[in-house]
């Protein structure tokens, strides 16, 4: 049995709620433990599993967040830099799924959140475990 950490960018309450809702439904179905940790937004997502990963508490990560396009270039830096420190992160060997929507618009978010959709919450949860299957593979 593994032991997961969600670390969630909470921005959005709504939106956040159905990728926790998939994310921990994924985990649990695959027979494995998990907690959850909240940071303020996406940029801080890396950092909070860099700081954990030190702690050899936890066998893998899922990282959830939604960042939405608005009127500025905001968007790009929020959207580059928490995808490059969490791919920076799986080079260095740990097993993450990324599941940090990046959309033009909230309806979109919201199709990619829903379990009952795309279920990116629970689609990074499972990409987390066979991240760590691989890993395991390896060693």
């Amino acid at each position: 049995m593994a032991h997961l950490l969600i670390v969630e960018a909470r921005f959005y309450d709504h939106l956040n709620d159905m990728l926790l809702a998939g994310a921990r439904a994924a985990i649990e179905a695959a027979g494995h433990s998990h907690e959850t940790v909240t940071v303020p937004g996406a940029l801080e997502v890396p950092g909070a599993i860099a700081l954990a990963s030190d702690t050899d508490r936890y066998d893998a990560f899922v990282a959830l967040g939604v960042v939405i396009r608005g009127e500025t270039y905001h968007f790009e830096i929020v959207s580059n830099e928490s995808a490059r420190g969490i791919m920076a992160l799986t080079m260095d060997g740990l097993a993450i799924g990324n599941g940090i929507l990046t959309t033009e618009n909230e309806a979109q978010a919201i199709v990619r959140a829903d379990p009952a959709q795309l279920d990116k919450g629970g689609g990074a949860a499972l990409a987390a475990l066979a991240m760590l299957d691989l890993r395991r593979q390896f060693a």
